[in-house]
């Protein structure tokens, strides 16, 4: 059983990657984001897990750290009519913040989970549902700090905005406050402020 590649990418597919260690090339298939920041000739690393299908054969499943590997499994085994594919797509939307996918679930914030993940309310019912008793721990660290923030304040609205835009939760944080760093004064709007910050993120 293969469970870690180290290895060149070779090249990009659609939904996968090829990568290359001990001079075999293995297709991995990976989320949208960890493809996306794949560069043909770059080295790179995955937790692996294998999938068995009577039709396709043996299909390789890639993840950049084993709670990723572990929440895919959490979606793949739990949630009713979730094939390998499906928990991959799942997977992508929620590693835009683990710590706050995981709070939405154990909550039962349905709102969070469609406002900022993208789920539609019929999935984000279905989440909660499956998941409410199997979440573990919070996984990676504390939730994304927004408190202390009114709750009409340009800043906030900026982080949500940026994340209505499809920005990860990390990239919004480190943005914002990048910002806050920099000064905001009292006439800026969150559209002065998204003009701003969409030139941090171009560079």
């Amino acid at each position: 059983m293969i469970a870690y590649i180290k290895g060149e990418v070779l090249t990009k597919l659609e939904n996968s990657a090829v990568i290359v260690a001990g001079g075999v090339g293995y297709e991995i298939c990976i989320t949208q984001s960890a493809l996306d920041a794949l560069r043909p000739g770059a080295t790179t690393e995955f937790f692996i897990k294998e999938s068995l299908s009577p039709y396709d054969g043996t299909t390789l499943y890639g993840f950049r750290t084993v709670q990723e590997r572990e929440l895919f499994e959490l979606f793949r085994d739990a949630i009713p009519n979730t094939g390998a594919k499906k928990a991959l797509e799942l997977l992508n939307k929620a590693l835009k913040s683990l710590p706050d996918f995981h709070q939405a679930i154990t909550t039962r914030d349905a709102r969070l989970l469609t406002g900022i993940f993208g789920f539609t309310a019929k999935t984000a019912e279905k989440l909660i549902v499956s998941l409410k008793d199997k979440m573990g721990a919070a996984p990676g660290g504390a939730k994304i700090a927004t408190q202390g923030l009114p709750k009409d304040s340009a800043i906030l609205q900026l982080f949500e905005a940026m994340s209505a835009l499809g920005y990860s939760a990390m990239e919004a944080k480190k943005t914002v406050e990048a910002i806050q760093l920099e000064g905001v004064s009292p006439e800026e709007n969150v559209e002065a402020l998204l003009r701003r910050a969409l030139k941090k993120t171009a560079i």
